[in-house]
Order: C-alpha cells, then structure tokens, then sequence
C-alpha cells in the first residue's frame, strides 16, 4: 500500500488555499512539504493538524492505494 495526497491538492485549489499559506498557517516543515507532494508517509499528527485547519475529515485529503507486490 502506498499513500496518495492527491485529494490534498484538489481540496486547497477548491478552498483556494496556496500550499505556502497552508504550510505557513500550520508551521509545516518544508521537508514534510516534500513529503507531501512526492505521496510519502507524513506523521499522522501532521495530517490532524491539516484537518483541522481544512475543517475535513482524514480521508478527505489522503488515499490508501494498494501497489502490486
């Protein structure tokens, strides 16, 4: 299984939130930024904490996608 942050992207663009400002707003490392948009493995306390600035639940904005093994 892998992750997918795609409903992330598409969540901000509809909130017409920038990345910057989310990162800045929430404190957001920059590596975890990199993170984010290469779809690897965040602390789960980074997600909640996105969700609460979002106002979302954690599906809302992440996917498990199961990989061919």
């Amino acid at each position: 299984m892998k992750i997918s942050y795609k409903k992330l992207w598409i969540l901000l663009i509809e909130k017409e939130i920038s990345p910057v400002s989310l990162r800045a707003d929430l404190n957001i490392a920059t590596g975890t930024m990199t993170k984010l948009r290469r779809n690897e493995e965040v602390a789960l306390s980074v997600l909640l904490r996105i969700c609460g600035y979002l106002d979302c639940n954690i599906g809302d904005i992440c996917d498990a996608i199961k990989t061919e093994e």
